[in-house]
C-alpha cells in the first residue's frame, strides 16, 4: 500500500473528527451535536453532492458507459445480499440476516460524500452520473432482503409481498429522495446560476463533513458495546466482507470505465453499508430483526473501516490496474 496516501487520509481532519467523537464517548464526555444540527448537516451533504453531480452530469453526453455503470451498480445491489444472508443466517437466524444483507448490499450515502473529498484532496474528480448509480443502488438490495426473508423464514405468515409498496417506501425516503431531487435540479440549474451558490455548495463543504463526523463517531462509540453480545463474527464480518466488496468492484469496473476516479467510487459503493434508509425500511419489514446489530455493524465498523483504510487500499488496487 502507498503509506503516503494511507497517512494523508489517516492524518485528515475529516478523519479526526470522527476519530475525537468516538474518543468523547470512551471519556465520558459530554460532548453532543444536537439532533437538529445533526440532521441539518446531513440534509446539506446530500444536497450538495447531488448538486454538484447534477452539473457535472449535465456536461455529459450519454453513453454506453453510463447504462452500463448503473447496471453494474444495480447488479451489485443485488448479488452483495444474497450471498451475505446465506453466510449469516446460520449464526444470526433468518430475521436479522435479512437486514445485515440488505444493509450491505445497500450504500452509504456518507461514506459516498467522504470519498468525493478523498478524490478531491488526490486532485480527482468522478463524473456526475456517479451520484445517480449510488442514489440507484438503495432500493433493489431493500428489496432482495426483504424477499430472502419471507423465502426463508418459516414463522412468516402468507401476507402477500407488496414490491410496489417497498420500492416506493425506499425511494421516497428523505436520504434518497434528497439526493435524487438535488441531482435533478443541479442537471436542470445553468452555469450562471450553479454559480449563484457556489459558496455554499463547495466553499462550506468540507467545514461541514467534519462536523458530521464528529456526531458519527459520537454514535459509533456509543454503539460498540452491542458486540460483547455477539461474538468476533459480526466484527469480522462487517470488515472482511466489504473488503472483498470494495477490492471485487475495483477490479470488474474497469469493464465498464476507465476512469480511476469512477472505479474508486464503484468501490467504495460496494464496499460501504447503509445506516439510514434501510434500517427506516427493516423497522417495517423485519420487526424482529435487532437494530442494535445491523445499525452499529455498519456504522461502528464497517463506515470507520472504509474512511481510514479502506479507501487508499481501493486506490492502490485501481492504480495497479489500471
Amino acid at each position: 500500500m502507498n503509506l503516503d496516501l494511507l497517512l494523508s487520509n489517516l492524518s485528515s481532519p475529516a478523519l479526526l473528527f470522527f476519530a475525537l467523537g468516538i474518543f468523547a464517548v470512551q471519556v465520558k464526555s459530554d460532548l453532543n451535536i444536537p439532533e437538529n444540527s445533526s440532521k441539518f448537516i446531513s440534509l446539506y451533504l446530500l444536497f450538495s453532492i447531488g448538486f454538484k453531480g447534477g452539473q457535472e452530469l449535465s456536461h455529459s453526453t450519454f453513453s454506453l458507459e453510463i447504462l452500463w455503470s448503473v447496471l453494474l451498480g444495480v447488479t451489485f445491489s443485488i448479488i452483495v445480499p444474497i450471498y451475505s444472508f446465506y453466510l449469516l443466517k446460520r449464526k444470526l437466524g433468518v430475521q436479522n440476516a435479512g437486514a445485515i444483507a440488505a444493509a450491505y448490499g445497500s450504500v452509504s450515502a456518507v461514506t459516498f460524500v467522504t470519498a468525493s473529498t478523498f478524490l478531491e484532496a488526490q486532485g480527482m474528480q468522478f463524473s456526475g452520473y456517479m451520484v445517480a448509480v449510488m442514489a440507484l443502488m438503495e432500493a433493489p438490495a431493500i428489496v432482495i432482503g426483504v424477499l430472502l426473508l419471507r423465502l426463508n423464514d418459516q414463522n412468516e405468515n402468507n401476507e402477500k409481498l407488496k414490491i410496489g409498496k417497498l420500492i416506493g417506501h425506499s425511494l421516497s425516503n428523505g436520504s434518497v429522495l434528497l439526493i435524487l431531487g438535488s441531482l435533478v435540479i443541479g442537471f436542470l440549474a445553468n452555469e450562471e446560476q450553479a454559480q449563484g451558490i457556489k459558496p455554499f455548495t463547495t466553499d462550506l463543504f468540507k467545514g461541514f463533513l467534519a462536523i458530521f463526523l464528529l456526531d458519527m463517531g459520537i454514535v459509533s462509540g456509543k454503539g460498540l458495546g452491542v458486540f460483547k453480545r455477539y461474538g468476533w463474527f459480526t466484527i469480522i464480518f462487517a470488515i472482511v466482507i466489504p473488503l472483498i466488496n470494495g477490492i471485487a468492484a475495483a477490479l470488474i469496473s474497469s469493464l465498464v470505465t476507465s476512469d480511476p476516479s469512477n472505479r474508486f467510487i464503484f468501490s467504495i459503493l460496494a464496499a460501504s453499508a447503509s445506516y439510514i434508509a434501510v434500517p427506516a425500511a427493516m423497522k417495517l419489514a423485519a420487526p424482529r430483526a435487532n437494530p442494535g446489530l445491523y445499525v452499529p455493524m455498519a456504522l461502528a465498523v464497517t463506515f470507520p473501516f472504509n474512511i481510514s483504510l479502506g479507501m487508499p487500499l481501493y486506490m492502490m488496487v485501481i492504480m495497479n490496474t489500471n
